[in-house]
């Protein structure tokens, strides 16, 4: 029955590969699951999970400082609603379309569900490229954006956040047209805002600190610890940055972090004051980082942080970015652990090479949670008109990630695939959520 879903989801989804990669990795977990609960496994409930809600798609029109008009494509996927209001970030990118959209908002909805939060799974974006515009032109693109997406949103509707290419800047002026023309300071309807502003602390570190939180939980399940242990990130973004920052503070020696255009290498460790005023204040090249440190770091242009020996690989920058060429060199390397900081960055054949060498492997809807964890966390504290302290805010991330591992870590045992992570969040979230559409009946 799973492969006729499948089927029927090739058919009506032509050409949508990442779609299709990523319902055939939550697809191939669920079979023990319709031997011991058929009824979550009927195909009527299985045919509605793979079909999203409602997909938008939009014309965003927008004059550039020369007064040239451009037009771009704008995109809301709501995916699934039946644990709270749709939930997921906007991408800002050349690469994105409905494709890579219905993708992420599919992910999200499980990631969300392993949350144990109250929210449903979207995602939306557009294919704008933000990088060489002026401040000016990104807020003309995001007043027009918003413009459309306004008459979708709302705080118990759907929550949009900022994902690669959104960032404080592009969530201030998106709310700020929303504000404008809604008449309303609804706080809730966007997250990732401002601290003075409605947001929450700890929001822009989120997702990286969890990732690594749930990266040493899996060491510690196998009497493991992530001090002293080699770490590399690829990406040098704001989760990639914060993910080493956080593995740091835990003892570990960040070596390694890349972009576009090649990876450095700082057998010291890396300096994350400098990398954040390059990559995040500067947003220059890592080839600046690795000037400023003098011959303290290599620059390696066109590299890739996989060939760098280490123990504990993270994936942050984008999908399908680890191929099985490079996780046969992690493994060949000695590496003990992978955990996804980005959203399915490892192809499915690096994922069977991992487990084939019985390394530890996270998926992304369970250890890159973190962020949309505490953009909930910003939901409840706009819902309540307070403002929770720095520490606060990283102790419930710090429980939610902690209960997200758990979760995953049991669900595989009690299923019989003890250490599969795959399988314990793709089974977990399909639980809680299949459990949530079964109760409300066939909408």
């Amino acid at each position: 029955m799973l492969e006729e879903i499948y089927a029927h989801v090739l058919r009506r989804n032509p050409g949508e590969r990442e779609f299709h990669q990523a319902v055939r990795e939550v697809l191939e977990s669920l079979p023990v699951v319709l031997e011991r609960r058929p009824e979550l496994c009927d195909g009527s409930l299985l045919d509605r999970l793979c079909e999203p809600e409602r997909q938008v798609i939009f014309r965003v029109p927008w004059t550039d400082d020369a007064g040239r008009v451009h037009v771009n494509r704008g995109f809301r996927v709501e995916f699934n609603s039946a644990l709270g209001p749709y939930k997921g970030g906007l991408r800002f990118h050349p690469t994105v379309n409905l494709d890579i959209v219905k993708f992420l908002a599919f992910e999200q909805t499980f990631k969300n569900a392993l949350t144990g939060m109250p929210i449903g799974g979207g995602k939306g974006g557009s294919d704008f490229d933000p990088k060489g515009r002026s401040d000016a032109e990104v807020m003309r693109f995001c007043q027009s954006f918003m413009t459309e997406l306004q008459r979708h949103i709302g705080e118990h509707t759907d929550v949009p956040a900022g994902d690669t290419g959104v960032g404080a800047r592009e969530i201030g002026y998106l709310f700020g047209q929303y504000r404008r023309i809604t008449n309303r300071f609804e706080a809730g309807v966007l997250t990732g805002k401002g601290v003075g502003w409605g947001g929450s602390h700890a929001r822009p570190e989120a997702t990286g600190y969890g990732l690594v939180v749930f990266t040493a939980e899996m060491l510690r399940a196998r009497d493991l610890e992530l001090d002293g242990m080699r770490v590399v990130v690829s990406g040098s973004g704001n989760v990639a940055i914060h993910a080493a920052e956080k593995a740091a503070a835990s003892g570990a020696t960040v070596v390694a972090c890349s972009d576009s255009g090649g990876c450095v290498v700082d057998e010291d460790g890396l300096d994350l004051d400098l990398l954040k005023q390059v990559k995040l204040k500067d947003r220059a090249r890592l080839s600046a980082y690795a000037e400023q440190r003098g011959g303290a770091a290599e620059y390696r242009e066109g590299g890739r942080v996989w060939d760098v020996a280490c123990d504990v690989a993270l994936p942050c920058a984008t999908q399908n970015e680890l191929d099985e060429d490079a996780a046969k060199t992690l493994v060949g390397n000695g590496v003990r652990v992978v955990a996804e900081g980005a959203n399915m960055p490892t192809t499915p054949d690096a994922v069977r090479a991992l487990r084939a060498a019985d390394v530890l492997f996270a998926p992304g809807k369970a250890a890159n949670a973190g962020g949309v964890a505490t953009s909930a966390l910003e939901m409840q504290q706009n819902a309540s008109r307070t403002l929770w302290t720095f520490e606060k805010t990283e102790d419930r991330l710090t429980e939610i990630m902690k209960h997200i591992h758990h979760t995953c870590h049991d669900t595989a045992e009690r299923y019989g695939r003890p250490g599969d992570y795959v399988a314990g969040a793709n089974i977990a979230g399909f639980e809680l959520v299949g459990e949530s559409m079964q109760a409300q009946g066939v909408i």
